[in-house]
């Protein structure tokens, strides 16, 4: 057991020693990296951002279902009940006449003119129903029932849907689904290139070294002991790397907060994208290191079993 320890050591402390020794080979690759790992980290913060939009938007819209004054309450109770058995209701809240016109009055307090045009005549507010959706790509579904001959009845006007801030959230589910395509594309074309140049740096470390390899092949040493060195030194690149794409977008955020003062830019709410990267930096940080080590490992095994092929069969 201690033996094998004392094999870890060496292969990672042989892994560092070669990092430094190839620092230069290790710009490119690492240059590259940093570029995947940073478009990772900025989208799943930008995604995140959108769908915290959308959940905002969302909450704020509903739908109100004006009623005739005939309306008697057992219909009352049975439609909100109807309504609220709807699989993509969330929510069901009835105002009645007088609270709708409480409600008026309060939304139009600095309007004096509208004030005394209610208060001229008796309350001519409708009771309403307010339904909120849990999905607006499916409010069809409410809609369809609002359109039944018999609920239709009950209803004194259309009702209304609350249609320019659907149009919103359609905009920026839409500018979400791009993102995200645009960010895996760009992902998986840098991982690519990351991996390329990563074969082509162990290539080159193989290359310069390949006197000392052939003789720790001949003293006896193991195939992993001679391959996981520049296994190691490909790690450090991802770790680094990780690092570094972290610090940039956190650089980012700060300008944006600070230097352009900008709570916002376009439908990316800064200020949340912000708040929302460092209360999960230690996740994120985590998920960066995981990516990191994940590519720079894989391609270093790759590259180690294509290039050493020969040199370290045992």
């Amino acid at each position: 057991m201690n033996r094998k320890l004392i094999t870890f050591s060496r292969i990672i402390r042989t892994g560092i020693v070669n990092f430094v020794r190839n620092a230069w080979l290790a710009v490119a690759a690492m240059a590259v990296m940093v570029v995947t790992l940073t478009i990772v980290l900025f989208s799943i913060v930008t995604n995140a951002t959108f769908n915290n939009t959308i959940n905002q938007i969302t909450n704020k819209i509903d739908i109100s279902v004006y009623l005739k004054d005939s309306t008697t309450s057992a219909q009352t109770h049975q439609l909100i009940q109807r309504l609220a058995a709807l699989p993509n209701v969330q929510k069901v809240k009835y105002l009645s006449k007088d609270q709708a016109l409480q409600n008026y009055k309060q939304q139009n307090a600095n309007n004096p003119q509208l004030l005394a045009a209610v208060s001229e005549t008796d309350n001519p507010l409708p009771a309403t129903i307010q339904v909120k959706p849990r999905n607006l790509n499916k409010i069809q579904d409410i809609k369809s029932f609002l359109s039944q001959p018999s609920v239709a009845a009950l209803q004194s006007d259309q009702p209304s849907y609350s249609g320019d801030r659907k149009q919103a959230i359609d905009k920026i589910t839409h500018a979400t689904n791009i993102l995200r395509e645009a960010g895996v594309g760009a992902v998986l074309v840098f991982a690519i290139i990351s991996m390329l140049i990563i074969f082509n740096t162990i290539q080159m470390a193989i290359f310069n070294r390949r006197d000392e390899l052939t003789i720790m092949r001949l003293l006896g040493a193991s195939t992993w002991y001679i391959r996981g060195p520049f296994v190691v030194e490909t790690i450090v690149y991802g770790v680094l790397s990780a690092l570094l794409s972290v610090l940039i977008i956190n650089s980012l955020f700060v300008a944006a907060s600070s230097a352009l003062q900008a709570s916002s830019l376009g439908l990316l709410d800064i200020s949340y994208a912000g708040q929302y990267f460092h209360r999960n930096l230690l996740e994120l940080l985590a998920m960066q290191l995981g990516v990191g080590i994940l590519i720079g490992a894989v391609s270093s095994i790759i590259a180690t079993r294509r290039y050493l092929k020969f040199k370290t069969t045992k």
